[in-house]
């Protein structure tokens, strides 16, 4: 039997709250975590800029330089830096290979992660192809759907298998972190399945907010919602004046050619 404490996913990044029962909602990192969300949320980023910065053979990269090739400010980046007790040096900047050392010792890519994507359908088999999971230290052991035309096909050499099989394949590949590319109605069942297997970690791309134990950690990813936040910022900044004024509804039908 799948586990009764619970925890609600929220779809909007760092916000908690409490229930009756006590459950939160949230999809920060949860635990023992000791750094500001926000933080972390930043950490993979700045990673990300300090690993190209290596490959192209820079040795010392100022607080300036990385904040503006990240998109932050300095001081906001050395705030965050400070967190992992490294300041830099000042007048020279921060040594790229031991500031990479030190993130990818925080964010985990110093280790392997084995990991299982439920639900092979299109966006599924883009997951499942995407190459850069392997360089940040994700390595993709398993791929799990309930369709019999899609199992025993390989995508880069691992074998799609049965949606029924989910917890002998989690228990042969010791996977703690799931990606669920599911329709939005099956989420939650596999979601308590994986949880019951030992799963801890959940990246849902199911357009459904799961509930899950404490222990568990989920990030919701909601491409739709993501549109629709550039779509209201498209809104406010373009050259129309309809588009960029208020959005009264005179203006809406106008906007939608309904006003001639």
């Amino acid at each position: 039997m799948p586990p009764t404490e619970t925890r609600a996913s929220s779809s909007s990044a760092g916000a908690t709250s409490a229930g009756p029962s006590g459950a939160r909602a949230a999809e920060t990192v949860s635990g023992g975590s000791d750094l500001p969300p926000a933080t972390v949320a930043r950490l993979p980023v700045y990673l990300r800029e300090l690993n190209l910065l290596s490959r192209t053979g820079v040795e010392v990269v100022s607080s300036g330089a990385l904040a503006e090739a990240v998109g932050v400010g300095p001081a906001q980046l050395r705030k965050d830096l400070s967190h992992l007790g490294s300041y830099g040096t000042r007048g020279v900047g921060y040594d790229v290979a031991l500031l990479q050392a030190q993130l990818g010792r925080e964010m985990g890519s110093a280790h392997e992660w084995p990991v299982v994507i439920v639900g092979i359908g299109n966006l599924g088999r883009a997951l499942a192809g995407y190459s850069g999971f392997s360089s940040r230290g994700f390595h993709i052991v398993a791929l799990v759907d309930p369709n019999p035309d899609l199992i025993g096909r390989e995508i880069n050499g691992i074998e799609i298998t049965d949606l029924a099989d989910l917890e002998v394949v989690v228990a042969r590949t010791k996977a703690v972190i799931a990606v669920l590319a599911t329709p939005a109605e099956a989420a939650q069942a596999v979601a308590d399945r994986l949880v019951y297997q030992g799963v801890t970690s959940i990246l849902n791309f199911a357009a459904s907010v799961l509930t899950v134990p404490d222990r568990v950690t989920v990030r919701k990813v909601d491409l739709g919602q993501e549109l629709q936040i550039l779509a209201y910022h498209e809104l406010r900044k373009g050259d129309d004046p309809v588009l960029a004024g208020p959005l009264t509804d005179a203006a809406l039908v106008r906007s939608a050619g309904g006003d001639s």
